[in-house]
């Protein structure tokens, strides 16, 4: 329920709604030297940079409490809030407004990524060796169908249609009210899906520390000494978290590249009409979705590795074919084909972290794996340019992010997956998580 209502953050906020209203209509007419697409991505870019510099530390401080549910709470109703204070975001007087609305949007990115560490973290707490795979898959499938669902929703109720009033129920689009009202739906979409989790979820408990130990009243800062102190010891007894963390960090950035540029190449390359795109978009999440709960099961059997090993090879193969064919029925088959195997990659890099890591250290490591994601979230967009620049072609930038999932298919080879013995002896010394 936590994912599925999280799509209201994710889907309506940052992707389709809110980010496009703040940059086509309130940042309109914003004097040089930067538009107002160019603040947000400044924007968005030095959240990215806080949530890197700070994740780790933010999850460790959870473990080290037994404040993971707490951190949770803490998070997520903070986005909510920000959310639903994107209703004060007036186009009519837009400059004023739009440097609010561009904080709200920054800010709320840092505090959602913060929940998702404390959330990802739980997953140990709600499954057990035998399940990590499909419930981590179910819960990914679960954020996309949130997701397609208010996105619809929003669409036909409040922005579909021309004229003075738009959407089934007839919002006034004067200073922006009905994109406003999405912001507010989706406030309490999110508010009230995020209930469960906080209600039937226990508290982590606590790490039990000696007498000398005074790790569990350290400071901010210091708290960064065992981050450090931490992860030599995690190199020392298994390199297989720091290798781990490094590949997944690479071809998830490649496959955020894929629904990053999708759109814009169905278009530019391919001929589909503007008013396909979130035809197809919806189709897509809800393929991606499909995937994540099938390859969840096939997670449990065969293990996380080998599920993004073939998702990551499925998605190459088909990109060479997408290379090089022409026309929106091929689009349609092999856009939908490479969206199946982004789901289960999806999700069954979380469940591979979830395996690995040392007990009692979940928020902690996920915070790294938010912290690596960001490190190298330039690298889709970045190899899609230069692509499309050397070639002088939109379609060379399907070769650009192909490059930077090979990369990271590479990387992850070596890693090890961790056997049954290894997973059931992390979950059994964790007092946090079911009896296996």
């Amino acid at each position: 329920m936590w994912d599925w209502g999280s799509a209201a953050f994710n889907a309506v906020i940052v992707t389709f709604v809110f980010s496009v209203y703040l940059t086509d209509s309130v940042g309109k007419d914003l004097a040089e030297p930067f538009s107002a697409a160019t603040w947000l991505s400044i924007a968005i870019a030095l959240a990215g940079l806080v949530i890197a510099l700070t994740a780790p530390v933010m999850g460790q401080r959870a473990d080290r409490g037994g404040r993971r549910r707490r951190s949770l709470a803490l998070w997520t109703y903070l986005t909510i809030a920000l959310t639903a204070l994107m209703f004060l975001v007036d186009s009519g007087s837009p400059h004023p407004w739009f440097w609010v609305g561009l904080v709200l949007l920054a800010v709320g990115s840092i505090t959602f990524e913060f929940a998702e560490v404390s959330y990802f973290a739980m997953l140990r707490q709600v499954s057990t060796p035998t399940t990590v795979g499909r419930v981590s898959g179910f819960g990914w499938a679960m954020g996309y169908f949130g997701g397609i669902f208010l996105l619809l929703a929003a669409f036909l109720g409040f922005i579909s249609g021309e004229g003075d009033e738009r959407g089934l129920l007839g919002i006034p689009v004067d200073g922006g009210l009905n994109v406003r009202m999405v912001c507010l739906i989706a406030a309490v979409w999110f508010a009230v899906f995020a209930l469960p989790v906080l209600f039937r979820v226990p508290e982590n408990r606590p790490k039990e520390k000696n007498d000398d130990d005074n790790d569990a009243n350290a400071g901010f800062l210091e708290s960064y000494r065992i981050l450090w102190a931490d992860l030599k010891t995690l190199w020392a007894r298994d390199p297989r978290t720091v290798k781990f963390l490094i590949a997944s960090a690479i071809f998830r950035d490649g496959l955020a590249g894929v629904f990053t540029f999708g759109a814009i190449l169905a278009v530019t390359v391919y001929g589909l009409a503007p008013g396909d795109v979130l035809i197809f978009g919806v189709a897509a999440n809800v393929v991606a979705a499909l995937g994540a709960v099938a390859a969840g099961y096939l997670d449990d059997r065969v293990g996380p590795k080998a599920v993004i090993v073939g998702s990551l090879v499925a998605m190459l193969v088909t990109m060479t074919v997408l290379v090089f064919v022409d026309g929106a029925a091929m689009f349609w088959i092999f856009g939908l084909l490479m969206c199946l195997f982004v789901g289960p990659a999806q999700s069954a890099s979380r469940s591979f972290l979830a395996r690995l890591v040392p007990p009692e250290s979940d928020g902690q490591m996920f915070g790294l794996y938010a912290t690596t994601g960001r490190a190298v979230s330039f690298l889709a967009p970045a190899l899609f340019g230069l692509f499309t620049w050397a070639f002088s072609a939109d379609r060379a930038g399907i070769a650009g992010i192909a490059l930077v999932l090979l990369v990271g298919l590479l990387l992850l080879l070596p890693v090890r997956t961790p056997t049954s013995v290894e997973t059931s002896e992390h979950w059994a010394e964790d007092p946090s998580t079911p009896s296996v």
